[in-house]
């Protein structure tokens, strides 16, 4: 048997060379669906192997009793799986063995039958017997040891990541969309459970619940595990975390299932932890843990990806209020980010059973997309008003797999110490990596000595120079409306005459009435008229002239816009009630900061410039009823920028020369 050492790379590398014995029978963008599923076989046989025969023996002593077989042939496994086939893949044979490889999968226990079905293993088992290469693809899988002992649960978490993204990106799909690099994992993970050494160290082999609504291959739930088993080194008895998952995508559903059947929890070593990771189906539609908190939430939602397969479902959800997961607002279609923000939110422990504390990991936009009143600002709103927000971390660029933009980890809580309640922190961690050999878009890593760096900034709730302790009405805004007064004085003459035959509501007119108009405005051409002169000559008119017929609305407006030419130095228009109309070409908006009284802001910054202007007494928030808008956005260069004076002239000046000296040089050569 073969056993591969040395890195994630090369063990992937091997399990891929079974490609070539794919070459022409199977598409490039069919491979994964073959080396996938024979690796998860492969890895749940060599766990097995050990208490095989004893399995067999078992069943074949108990299957006709009375009592629960179930129950006994996991006892004898010792995993909450088993296998009752006299086969392996190394024994299959090579006459029959599509049949036998068929029977061999179906004596699987359920829980680990469901993994192949993810993959319709039945319909590629049929493919790979066709064409004649079905024996050899066994033959090449049964001499690896994937046994836990030769590659433990993280490599051979980050093998089915390697695999993943090597046929994901053969074909330009979102594979990698499904993983989270490790060292992102690592630093999300410390930031979470950290803070709660002391509980852990007061409480021996105290259990909580760890869960992650877009757990992917498992990687966050499996590297929190074992974060916590790591624990041992400080405590007696480390902690204990319970795992619950779902996942949207077939395949990376079937590897977390995998992961968590090979799992086992000190404290109940017979629990199947598999049964926690429910799918595959989408999380914003379907909540397979509807009602159920958690002690802590990790998570790593798409970026960017829109959520219109979601949208009847979500948009029912919303309509229920905060009885549902998404009462503060929605998103706009395109994306889906902060739907998973406030689904996360919604899991997390209630504080009277302890509370919550959970990371999400997402783009620059739902730090401030949306203004005032719109759905995202909305669900800032809520976020930060019931103090929600711990931190966020702003990470490097170029960490992620397929993408090298800005992202950040947003640290929830509904359990902060005192010191925190009210304030967010704001952390930038932009300058904490190391360049690494590109892995897709990957080029940079977060080292374990700057994730602990991260992390003690984080308890340090200090201000610093890459740390921010922020009051949380510092990311809000009130958006007022202000107003000037309308300053119009009319004038009939012929071409504003023109411009009222050109509009609609006079084109409705009947000729005669169009006659009996221009007969009466004949006596006031080429005279200047109050603003309020049409009204009055409208309502006159039609008790005086009979031809002129019925007065609309839509004629006197016209004729208002017509005639009327504004005048800067005029008095402002006053309506019947005596109150100042209010010009809406002039109207503008203005944020201002939601610690600011927006009366003193446009005494001091709008009025200085603009005498006449005033706020609109209409334009209030729907919530506390205040004039303006609310809205939040976190600005988060605001708080980090540092001015850099630019180069002297000079020194540029003398750039270029030194630079079209070279060219004029290059150019020499060439011509010569």
């Amino acid at each position: 048997m073969a056993v591969i050492n040395g890195s994630t790379a090369t063990l992937a590398d091997f399990i891929w060379k079974n490609a070539e014995d794919l070459w022409g029978d199977f598409k490039h963008t069919d491979f994964g669906k073959v080396i996938l599923p024979f690796t998860l076989l492969r890895r749940l046989e060599c766990v097995l192997e050990p208490t095989r025969q004893a399995v067999r023996d078992a069943f074949h002593l108990h299957k006709d009793s009375d009592i629960d077989v179930d129950l006994i042939l996991r006892q004898t496994a010792g995993y909450p799986f088993y296998n009752t086939s006299e086969y392996t893949l190394a024994t299959l044979g090579g006459t029959k063995t599509r049949q036998n490889l068929q029977d061999y999968v179906a004596q699987f226990s359920d829980n680990a039958r469901v993994i192949f079905d993810q993959f319709e293993f039945t319909n590629t088992v049929l493919r790979l017997d066709k064409a004649g290469i079905l024996f050899k693809i066994c033959q090449n899988f049964s001499a690896i040891d994937l046994h836990p002992d030769a590659v433990p649960d993280r490599a051979m978490s980050n093998v089915y990541e390697h695999l993943i993204r090597r046929f994901g990106a053969a074909v330009n799909e979102g594979a990698e969309d499904f993983m989270t690099p490790r060292d992102v994992v690592h630093l999300a993970t410390a930031l979470v459970l950290d803070p709660d050494d002391a509980l852990f160290e007061s409480n021996p082999g105290l259990i909580r619940t760890l869960y992650d609504p877009t757990c992917g291959t498992g990687g966050f739930l499996s590297d929190a595990m074992n974060h916590v088993a790591e624990y041992s080194n400080r405590f007696k008895v480390p902690p204990v975390l319970v795992p619950y998952g779902q996942e949207l995508e077939p395949e990376t559903h079937a590897v977390a299932v995998t992961s968590m059947l090979l799992r086992a929890l000190e404290s109940d070593r017979g629990r199947d932890l598999s049964k926690n990771i429910a799918g595959p189906y989408s999380t914003l539609s379907r909540d397979a843990f509807a009602g159920e908190r958690f002690h802590y939430c990790l998570s790593n939602p798409p970026f960017g990806k829109k959520w219109e397969k979601d949208q009847a479902a979500v948009e029912a959800e919303h309509r229920r209020g905060f009885e549902g997961r998404f009462g503060p607002g929605l998103p706009r279609i395109n994306d889906g980010s902060m739907l998973f923000l406030m689904h996360l939110a919604s899991k997390l422990e209630r504080p009277e059973k302890g509370g919550g504390r959970g990371a999400i990991v997402l783009s620059g936009s739902p730090l401030f997309n949306g203004g005032a009143g719109s759905g995202e600002s909305e669900i800032r709103r809520w976020l930060l008003e019931n103090d929600l927000v711990e931190a966020i971390v702003a990470l490097p660029t170029e960490i992620f797999f397929r993408t090298g933009i800005g992202t950040y980890l947003w640290i929830l809580s509904n359990k902060k110490i005192p010191r925190r309640q009210g304030k967010v922190q704001l952390i930038d961690a932009t300058s904490m990596w190391e360049p690494i050999k590109n892995e897709g878009n990957k080029r940079r890593i977060i080292t374990d000595y700057q994730r602990d760096w991260i992390v003690q900034i984080y308890a340090s709730e200090q201000d610093s120079g890459c740390s921010r302790m922020v009051d949380y009405r510092t990311f809000g805004y009130r958006r007022i409306r202000v107003l000037r007064p309308l300053r119009m004085a009319l004038q009939v003459n012929e071409q504003t005459l023109q411009k009222l035959r050109e509009d609609k509501a006079w084109a409705k007119l009947s000729e005669e009435q169009q006659d009996a108009w221009e007969a009466l405005l004949a006596r006031h051409m080429n005279q200047a008229k109050a603003y309020s002169w049409v009204e009055a000559f409208a309502q006159e008119a039609a008790k005086t002239a009979p031809k002129v017929g019925k007065v609309s609305k839509a004629l006197v407006k016209a004729m208002l816009e017509a005639f009327g030419v504004r005048d800067p130095n005029g008095d402002p228009v006053r309506n019947a009630q005596g109150d100042v109309v209010p010009d809406p070409d002039l109207t503008d908006y203005e944020n201002v900061p939601l610690t600011q009284d927006v009366n003193e802001y446009l005494a001091s910054e709008v009025t200085p410039h603009v005498p006449d202007a005033y706020i609109d007494p209409d334009f209030r928030d729907e919530k506390d009823l205040q004039v303006g808008r609310v809205g939040f956005e976190i600005n988060f260069n605001r708080f980090f920028y540092e001015y850099k004076a630019p180069r002297k002239l000079e020194e540029i000046d003398a750039e270029l020369k030194q630079v079209e000296g070279e060219i004029a040089a290059l150019l020499g050569e060439v011509t010569e």
